[in-house]
């Protein structure tokens, strides 16, 4: 019998941590997990799955304003925030529940409270300590906040999904997935949206092209876009509005969004106690989520990683069959997917074009960006963009990029056949569905050639 309490003790009952628990217990580990909030973590309770709700919604004006060109006719419509975030709530709260039951069934002994350090092998929990042969952290991200004169007026994507009204006048700072995602939901649902960024273009990381694609489309929609901007300060009125100073010119809203990244939720779990190293800000780990401490593992947002949810579930699963199936599983992170649920969306995989140049040194670039059949009849301007990136030796796909209407539904199929080692070739010979979208992948003829 073991000495320990438990086998493997979870910190953290998102995504990953979920995963590992139940992957554990499942090969019949003792196993418990600790989680000081509601279990789903950040993408279940303030992430993906209401960011996606509310996305849905905000479609619905477009769609509105599209079905008059079509024949429909629509006497009149309203929109109630309140009952969306109601709607919004019942759902989370659904999908937590479903992560409890899933636990349960699997064996796992759930603990509520904030669990922290005070050896390798002992955490404490409520004021009781308790041992563990491995440790799990998987506690995810919190969002960044600078430290600017009233960043504590300021709210966060997290206050975002629970606001109790919606803003008139909201000033979104940042330039990345979370800041272009919440810009389209509020501007779709008539807010005036003001997006400042301190950059020369937003979603620095993606393939520049799409960036600048996206730009353009937010602007259609009437987003202003202040970029090679800085926010200063923000002040509150007596009338509860917020003036921000951006680049010494004082605006008002009703509310000021900061969207400027998410940092490792690491402040209160006393890592020094157990001799976890840390880097930039998050736990350093190796490629199979070990961290600096031979027994403690870590995985999801909490690292310096891809912070996505199906990384941390992957990860988190292969710790599990690591520890405790029969032989070491290392999450195989090489060609990762991911998506912008911006208006529109990006769908993308594989390496951007400079991405390519750096590793291969010269690359085919096909491209096409035109008018989608359906807005040809609603006179809706909104434009698709799709990029194919080539090894001009090999002529292997060394990404696929696309930003316009059902962009991840698509880009999810391509990522496995770029997985797979696709080549224009393979492409080519493909036989396209018509009238699509996706078909343009198919048909794409023109190329430019580029070398470092």
């Amino acid at each position: 019998m073991s000495n320990f309490d438990f086998d493997f003790f979870v910190i953290g009952g998102g995504s990953g941590g979920v995963r590992a628990a139940r992957v554990a217990a499942s090969l019949g580990a003792r196993v418990a997990i600790a989680e000081n909030d509601r279990y789903g973590g950040t993408c279940v309770i303030r992430g993906c799955i209401p960011k996606k709700l509310l996305v849905y919604a905000s479609h619905f004006a477009n769609d509105f304003s599209d079905a008059e060109a079509y024949g429909w006719s629509l006497s009149s419509t309203s929109f109630s925030w309140q009952k969306l975030i109601a709607a919004k709530n019942k759902e989370i709260a659904r999908l937590s529940q479903i992560y409890q039951d899933l636990l349960t069934s699997s064996g796992v002994t759930m603990l509520n409270g904030l669990a922290r350090f005070v050896d390798t092998q002992t955490v404490e929990l409520n004021g009781k300590k308790i041992s563990a042969k491995y440790i799990l952290i998987a506690t995810g991200g919190k969002p960044y906040r600078p430290s600017i004169s009233g960043i504590e007026f300021a709210i966060t994507s997290d206050e975002a999904f629970d606001l109790p009204q919606l803003p008139k006048r909201i000033l979104i700072v940042g330039g990345g997935y979370i800041a272009v995602e919440f810009a389209g939901i509020f501007r779709a649902f008539g807010t005036e949206v003001t997006l400042s960024y301190r950059g020369e273009q937003i979603l620095r990381g993606f393939d520049t092209d799409l960036g600048l694609h996206l730009q353009e489309e937010m602007r259609k929609k009437g987003i202003q876009l202040l970029l090679n901007s800085t926010v200063s300060k923000i002040t509150k009125q007596d009338d509860g509005m917020l003036t921000a100073s951006v680049d010494n010119t004082d605006s008002t809203f009703d509310a000021v969004m900061y969207a400027t990244g998410r940092i490792p939720n690491i402040d209160r779990l006393d890592l020094a106690a157990a001799g976890v190293d840390i880097a930039s800000g998050g736990i350093s780990v190796d490629p199979s989520s070990r961290t600096s401490t031979s027994n403690i593992f870590a995985v999801g947002d909490v690292t310096n990683g891809v912070a996505l949810t199906p990384v941390a579930i992957r990860e988190g699963s292969a710790v599990a069959n690591s520890l405790f199936g029969p032989a070491e599983h290392i999450a195989d992170l090489s060609l990762v997917p991911s998506a912008v649920f911006s208006q529109p969306p990006i769908g993308t995989v594989g390496l951007s074009e400079s991405q390519a140049l750096d590793q291969y040194g010269e690359v085919d670039i096909y491209s096409a960006n035109f008018r989608p059949l359906r807005n040809t009849i609603s006179g809706n301007h909104e434009h698709t963009f799709m990029k194919l990136v080539v090894d001009t030796k090999t002529q292997k796909i060394l990404g696929v990029h696309m930003i316009g209407a059902d962009a991840p539904e698509i880009i999810q199929g391509l990522a496995v056949a770029i997985r797979m080692g696709a080549t224009k070739a393979d492409f080519d010979k493909t036989i396209d569905i018509h009238p699509t979208a996706a078909e343009e992948f198919m048909t794409m003829r023109e190329k430019k050639t580029k070398s470092k």
